[in-house]
């Protein structure tokens, strides 16, 4: 501890250093995250979850932090959930939170950036931690998607709508996709095989058992649709990956959204999920005092906004933002990328555009084929990319989503576990 406090002192006396050098330093004062764990991504409406309410499936999970973590619940003070479907999201965090172990002395709160909104809890977090408002901070994102989902429920108002833009984003995400691929010529086949090579890393991944050390069991009752039948099972594993799927299978499937393209379909865009992650973040100090493991220092996050009509290149503008903030080159400093695939049309452009080694994308897959919980995807990514880092001990994870209504947002992050 005295040393690390001595090389913060030495590090503010010396010139300043960036890139790689730069946030590889370990200070005292650094966001660290000390748990990163998640449920198993369910099917909406027929999987594990579909019968168990957001505030089970939350209240399930913070009690695995407390099991996991081993830390004193009233060290914790804030829970930030992000969610999207559920205006009830603040009252669900809070009681959910007292239910699972914690004291009414930690606080808890709920935001919605819609598919960053798992993101989003991390960095208000960390904001809270860096400041001084809190010590020791929870983020969770968590969504059933089988209790709804986020469209608008009437339009906006008409002197809103006379800007175009802002009735763009009322454009069904859908829409945004066939834009995305018909503006930037992006072809069903090119769609198809990015889908197909997505639903073969997630089987490859799920048979070698790289996502174990990540998802916790949950033990929930799910009820036979036909006879009412109500059981108690344990969620352990995904149900999105979908063994044997194909270019070939993939290209026989019919388009999801005809009124406005061709290209995007249901086996090339993400599935409908419920699931929930949780990531336990603190000063790299506090950790050290309360004996807690480092597995990642996080570096940042931002947002970026694009037109909405075309959100789904958000990425391709959050993650230079994002890069140049820190010094740091796409290409040669970042060893795993996860980049939400909420249409392989926006995944298939941002590769292309930002130049992606697409070794190093999802490598166990992602949204089409494990599945987009809306408000989860941004801590889920965590979970899956450190995890990632760990198994081939390497050290930089950047993440990465669109967000509808038009924006981008990215996070960066060291892994500590080589």
């Amino acid at each position: 501890m005295a040393t690390e406090r001595l090389n913060s002192i030495l590090n503010h006396l010396t010139p300043s250093k960036s890139g790689l050098s730069a946030i590889t330093q370990k200070n005292p004062d650094d966001i660290v995250i000390t748990l990163a764990i998640r449920t198993p991504l369910c099917k909406g409406f027929k999987g594990g979850f579909k019968d168990t309410p957001l505030d089970y499936i939350v209240y399930s999970l913070l009690q695995k932090v407390i099991e996991k973590s081993r830390i004193d619940p009233q060290m914790v003070e804030d829970i930030c959930l992000g969610n999207v479907s559920n205006g009830k999201a603040a009252y669900i965090a809070r009681a959910a939170a007292l239910a699972a172990g914690f004291p009414n002395t930690t606080g808890a709160s709920s935001v919605n950036r819609f598919c960053s909104s798992g993101l989003k809890a991390v960095q208000d977090i960390a904001d809270q931690i860096s400041m001084g408002s809190i010590e020791v901070g929870l983020a969770v994102g968590a969504e059933s998607m089988t209790e709804g989902g986020d469209r608008l429920s009437k339009p906006f108002h008409e002197e809103i709508l006379k800007n175009d833009e802002a009735k763009d984003c009322m454009q069904p995400m859908g829409q945004t996709s066939e834009n995305v691929g018909n503006d930037f010529n992006i072809s069903r086949e090119s769609q198809d095989r990015y889908a197909g090579e997505s639903y073969q890393r997630a089987e490859r991944a799920q048979k070698a058992g790289w996502f174990d050390d990540e998802i916790v069991p949950i033990t929930t009752t799910i009820k036979d649709p036909k006879s009412g039948e109500e059981k108690k099972v344990t969620l352990t594993k995904d149900e999105g990956p979908r063994y044997g799927t194909t270019f070939e299978s993939l290209s026989k499937i019919r388009p999801a959204f005809p009124d406005y393209g061709d290209k995007s379909t249901g086996g090339n865009s993400s599935q409908v999920t419920d699931g929930a992650a949780a990531v336990l973040l603190m000063k790299r100090s506090k950790a050290i005092e309360l004996n807690q493991p480092i597995l990642a220092k996080f570096c940042g996050a931002t947002v970026a906004g694009v037109a909405p009509r075309i959100m789904g290149i958000g990425p391709s503008i959050a993650i230079p933002k994002l890069l140049s903030k820190f010094n740091l080159n796409l290409q040669t400093d970042v060893d795993v990328i996860e980049l939400n695939e909420a249409f392989a049309s926006m995944a298939v452009y941002c590769l292309n555009v930002l130049g992606i080694d697409h070794a190093k994308m999802n490598i166990r897959g992602g949204a089409v084929a494990l599945g987009h919980p809306l408000g989860a995807t941004g801590a889920r990514q965590i979970c899956t990319g450190l995890s990632e880092c760990r198994r081939q001990k390497k050290k930089i994870l950047l993440t990465s989503m669109c967000i509808g209504t038009g924006q981008g947002m990215a996070g960066l992050f060291v892994n500590e576990q080589i």
